[in-house]
């Protein structure tokens, strides 16, 4: 049965998703799990009507789940920061911005990083196919080629991440996040040996 749970893997944990509620429990340093529960009062999807349109909704999902989940990402690393001393660049942004810091590194980041997709994963195989149009006459043969090259450059692009110590524990968690909703789609009470149980890939993802 369909949930309506989402979620994701962060820090050495897990973001669940229901609605305008959302958890993340983190595994501390420590060994111990520390949990937190927020809710989601003021979105942006809920104080506009046209939001919630067909294609709009899209969109402004999305960014609220990347917003969302940079947020707990920065909450699940906040266990893990080492004690170093702050460098001249750190000094300029905490002068510059004061507080707010944090959130403009954030932002900076996840704009690059979409810019970064955007470049791999669109742009590179759209060159590439034009570059094929030079030599290959049949567009259908073009397009399919186009296709096979976005698809390659994403299955790639997982692996090789995937080989990263850090990436490969984050996968590992995300798989967990996985189990935690198979878990509860097929009417299981939610333990560890109903999760263990469970399938590790899900269908929504």
């Amino acid at each position: 049965v369909y949930s309506g749970i989402g979620g994701q893997a962060v820090l050495e944990g897990i973001l669940m998703k229901n609605k305008n509620e959302y958890s993340v429990a983190v595994r501390k340093p420590d060994g111990t799990i520390e949990v937190q529960k927020w809710d989601i009062e003021d979105s942006f999807s809920n104080r506009y009507a046209f939001a919630r349109w067909p294609f709009v909704r899209g969109v402004v999902n999305f960014v609220e789940s990347l917003s969302l989940g940079m947020k707990t990402l920065t909450y699940s690393s906040s266990f893990y920061e080492e004690e170093e001393a702050a460098t001249k660049g750190d000094q300029l942004l905490e002068k510059a911005f004061g507080n707010k810091a944090e959130a403009v590194v954030n932002t900076v980041t996840m704009i690059f990083s979409l810019l970064l997709a955007v470049a791999l994963f669109m742009l590179l195989p759209y060159f590439v196919s034009e570059w094929l149009n030079g030599f290959i006459l049949n567009d259908s043969l073009v397009t399919i080629i186009e296709g096979v090259v976005r698809i390659t450059i994403f299955v790639l692009y997982v692996c090789l991440i995937s080989l990263l110590k850090d990436i490969k524990r984050l996968y590992q968690y995300h798989g967990a996040e996985h189990k935690c909703i198979n878990c509860i789609e097929r009417g299981r009470n939610l333990n560890i040996e109903n999760v263990k149980k469970s399938f590790r890939l899900h269908r929504r993802c």
